[in-house]
């Protein structure tokens, strides 16, 4: 019975594999998904089957398919809504077959690809098929031929761009209006009309396996320096991720100290502040697709600059900056030396303010420290529905809300009127801080020094404060010390870091940040001297 089994089972497997072999041997190969199988062929149905194919399932490709007089079939591939239609019809299709009539079967290969005769300039030849899918993606379109591999791939993009206006964030009384859009070719022009110079050097890359985001990166020749360049690229080539939507995407990844809550790069919406920049040493970077643009790299006195400062006296942009660092610190510490003194050293408020602060907070069953987090929490929760909701309302909920909350938080005895004094002067103080960023890394600092503040009082501020100090002077953006030229201290380049020295007076540029310091040769108000000799 077992040889019987045994004879039956090895017949069974031999007929099983022969039957799978012959059912494999009709099985079809697959069919190739890449270009090289067709980019040779000059059948035109063949390579416009294998692009249907690659643009399956997508309805807003168009294939506009027409036969010239000559008799070639020919089509044109483009995405709707990203390029001008009646560009297609009257200066290709229309032209072409202007051009085409009367002329021989051959003639018209060296009409298209030879003479280049066609009314739209901007066109290139191909072959590669890889290369026409990426033209139409970026709102292009592609012209094919029967009978020829060659191809033409035409530039005439006219998707729909927002309009140029202010920049919401960096507004200004005095200075130009203009602000970046997500049109890359837009900003690129805001950036040559204001640097005339061919050192103005533009370069470009792609980024993103899925989105193909083209970036660029812009810094003026001569004064930027060679290794910051190199770096910047270095830095930028090595980010394989599926999509970059924003500079934000960038930001994350080329920054020195991924972990410091400090941002290490600054961002602009406004073309004079990126070329003031690149005129100091700078790089700027661009996406496709994004108003925002980074800066490279940049210090902490940087990012307390605003572009008003340049715009108005440099007497009045001297005082608003000495304000700007004054609040700078009110925003970080006035929650913790509040906590830190009425729990520890009462004995530093005078005897008046001590017995109004006690008899303000004989009711709050709280201690200081909750009472500043319940508070802080409660603002920060009112500023970001301010962001959120719609603007209409927004400005008038955030209004109404800390008015209704404050004032129902004293009468009820949850929170002492001076605590929400002390918030409400904080949270103004954060938006005096030019650059938002680093005024949320502020309010974030701010929880932690509290924290301290209630456990130590005035020695916990100062070890607070003395660990942010720490942490700033070891951070560095792309090199550059975060805290220059105050640490390392460099007396030439003060002029325009605690005050703002006036124009005719910043002979060099920032030394840290260029190859060339020479900003301008001589003393612009010289020919007050020359006038006064005279007299």
């Amino acid at each position: 019975m077992t040889i019987w089994s045994r004879l039956y089972r090895g017949i069974h497997s031999i007929h099983k594999a022969s039957k799978s072999s012959s059912s494999s041997s009709n099985e079809q190969p697959p069919v190739d998904s890449t270009s090289n199988h067709v980019s040779y062929n000059p059948s035109l149905k063949v390579r416009l089957d294998w692009i249907k194919g690659q643009f399956n399932d997508c309805f807003d490709v168009i294939y506009r398919q027409f036969v010239l007089t000559t008799g070639h079939n020919c089509a044109v591939i483009y995405i709707k809504g990203m390029i001008n239609q009646d560009t297609i019809q009257e200066f290709i299709i229309k032209s072409l077959l202007n051009e085409t009539a009367g002329l021989t079967h051959d003639n018209v290969y060296e009409l298209l690809f030879e003479d280049n005769s066609l009314s739209v300039s901007q066109n290139q030849i191909i072959t590669d098929l890889d290369k026409g899918l990426s033209a139409i993606l970026d709102a292009g379109a592609l012209l094919l031929i029967d009978g020829d591999i060659r191809m033409l791939t035409f530039a005439i993009s006219a998707y729909p761009t927002r309009s140029i206006s202010e920049a919401p964030n960096e507004s200004v009384i005095r200075g130009p209006r203009e602000a970046f859009i997500e049109d890359l070719d837009t900003n690129i022009t805001f950036l040559r009309r204001r640097i005339k110079n061919k050192d103005l050097k533009i370069e470009s890359m792609i980024i993103g396996q899925k989105s193909q985001t083209k970036v660029v990166i812009a810094y003026v020749n001569g004064i930027c320096k060679p290794e910051l360049i190199q770096e910047v690229k270095k830095r930028l080539s090595y980010i394989e991720v599926d999509g970059v939507l924003g500079t934000s995407y960038l930001e994350e990844v080329i920054e020195d100290n991924p972990y410091s809550p400090f941002p290490q790069l600054q961002y602009t919406e406004r073309p004079d502040v990126a070329c003031a920049s690149m005129l100091e040493g700078r790089i700027t970077i661009i996406a496709d697709g994004t108003p925002t643009s980074l800066i490279a790299p940049v210090t902490l006195p940087i990012l307390m600059q605003a572009a008003e400062d340049y715009y108005q006296r440099y007497t009045a942009a001297t005082w608003i900056r000495w304000i700007r660092y004054f609040f700078l610190f009110v925003s970080l510490l006035l929650p913790s030396l509040y906590i830190a003194i009425t729990t520890f050293h009462p004995e530093m408020i005078p005897s008046q303010l001590l017995i109004t602060l006690a008899a303000s907070r004989e009711v709050v069953p709280f201690p200081a420290f909750l009472e500043a987090v319940m508070m802080e929490l409660a603002f920060e929760a009112l500023r970001e529905a301010s962001v959120r909701i719609p603007k209409s309302i927004g400005q008038s909920v955030s209004i109404i809300g800390a008015l209704i909350i404050g004032t129902a938080a004293v009468q009820a005895g949850i929170v002492s009127a001076a605590m929400v004094i002390i918030v409400s002067l904080t949270g103004i103080a954060s938006f005096i801080i030019p650059h938002y960023d680093l005024g949320l890394t502020i309010r974030l600092l701010r929880f932690p020094i509290m924290f301290f503040a209630s456990l130590f009082g005035l020695y916990g501020v100062a070890c607070g404060v003395i660990l942010i100090y720490i942490h700033l002077i070891n951070l560095k953006s792309f090199g550059l010390p975060y805290l220059s030229p105050i640490t390392p201290f460099v007396k030439d380049e003060m002029k325009d870091t605690f005050v703002r020295a006036p124009w005719w007076s910043m002979l060099q540029r920032p030394l840290h940040l260029t190859r060339n310091d020479t900003r301008q040769k001589n003393n612009s108000r010289r020919w007050s001297q020359q006038t006064g000799e005279q007299e």
